[in-house]
C-alpha cells in the first residue's frame, strides 16, 4: 500500500471508526480520538503488511480495538458515568451527552458483549469478520451478541 492509497483508505474509515471508538468509550470522546490518532499512526507503521486495499477497513478496526484494549489495560483510571456528568457541557454535540444513556448501558455490559454489539449493529460488520476482528470463534461472538443485547434490553428496560 502506497501513501496515497493510506490517505485515501484513511478518508474513507475516519468516520466510522471514531464512532466505534467513541461507543467503546462509552461516550467519552477526546479518549477515543486519542486511540484513534494512535490507531492511524500504528496503521502508517505497519501498511506495508497489508495486502489488499480492499482489506483496510477490517484491518483499521482492528488496530483500533486493540489499541483500546491495549489502552485500558495500561489505564486503570476509569472515568464513571457520574464524573462525565459533572463535566461542564458546550455547544459541542458530544458534550451534550445526546446518547449518554446508550453510553451508560453500553458501559455496563462486559467489554467482549459490548465490542461485538458495536461492530454488529454500528458497523454493520458480519458475526465472520467479527471473529476475526477480536480473534474469538463464530460460536463466542453469537454468544457475546446474545448476551449482550439480552443486558442491553435489561438494563435499558429498567432505568426507563
Amino acid at each position: 500500500m502506497n501513501r496515497g492509497q493510506f490517505i485515501s483508505a484513511v478518508e474513507g474509515t475516519q468516520r466510522e471508526l471514531r464512532r466505534f471508538l467513541v461507543a467503546l468509550c462509552c461516550g467519552d470522546s477526546q479518549l477515543a480520538d486519542d486511540i484513534a490518532q494512535e490507531t492511524y499512526i500504528k496503521a502508517y507503521m505497519a501498511c506495508d503488511d497489508l495486502s489488499g486495499v480492499d482489506k483496510f477497513k477490517a484491518w483499521i478496526f482492528r488496530i483500533g480495538y486493540n489499541t483500546f484494549i491495549d489502552n485500558r489495560r495500561s489505564s486503570r483510571n476509569f472515568n464513571s458515568y457520574e464524573e462525565a456528568r459533572e463535566i461542564p457541557a458546550n455547544e459541542s454535540a458530544d458534550s451534550q451527552f445526546r446518547y449518554q444513556d446508550l453510553y451508560d448501558a453500553l458501559n455496563r455490559l462486559p467489554a467482549k458483549e459490548r465490542t461485538s454489539v458495536l461492530l454488529y449493529y454500528m458497523e454493520g460488520y458480519s458475526i465472520k469478520e467479527i471473529s476475526a476482528i477480536v480473534e474469538a470463534s463464530e460460536a463466542a461472538v453469537k454468544q457475546h451478541l446474545s448476551r449482550g443485547r439480552n443486558h442491553l434490553r435489561g438494563i435499558l428496560t429498567i432505568d426507563n
